[in-house]
């Protein structure tokens, strides 16, 4: 089954609710409040230029991934991207991450970015952590105890960069 990503509209958030708020109730990989609405599900992902978000879906359809991306601070700190990436637990495992984050890397280079930082991958989520490392993205620290697992308790954040230099 082939794979497209395309721009994300409001009508993906919808599809998108369900699977967010799963992988937010998991406790291992974002910080979120639990519970939100689709809407206010939307209203953080779908933001305005020079954010972009971007959507994975099958042939059919299905809605297998978001990710978006933008300058990960304004003014003199708005040539460095940021990015965030979901895939539907029924997708895992699939290489949607993988398709994701090529293509973000592709378009942040594209927009003139000069590089990409994650500010918060939490350390136990090992398959991040191996797929960003895999892309080029280096740990450049890890702030000890600063997400509580669900699973694990307090654990690391890693802050992970790749120059586009």
């Amino acid at each position: 089954m082939g794979v497209q990503i395309r721009d994300a509209v409001s009508a993906d958030f919808a599809r998108f609710g369900p699977f967010f708020r799963a992988i937010v109730a998991d406790g291992e990989s974002y910080n979120y409040p639990e519970n939100l609405s689709d809407a206010e599900i939307e209203a953080l992902w779908l933001l305005p230029a020079p954010w972009r978000t971007v959507v994975a879906v099958d042939d059919d359809g299905a809605l297998l991934g978001v990710a978006k991306f933008g300058p990960n601070h304004p003014n003199r700190g708005a040539h460095i991207a940021n990015a965030s990436f979901m895939v539907n637990p029924a997708a895992q495992g699939r290489g949607i991450g993988r398709l994701l984050g090529e293509d973000v890397l592709r378009l942040a280079r594209e927009s003139g970015y000069r590089g990409m930082q994650f500010n918060a991958v939490v350390e136990t989520n090992v398959a991040a952590v191996k797929l960003w490392q895999s892309l080029g993205f280096e740990i450049m620290t890890t702030i000890p105890g600063s997400f509580q697992s669900q699973r694990h308790g307090y654990v690391g954040l890693h802050i992970m960069f790749q120059s586009f230099d």
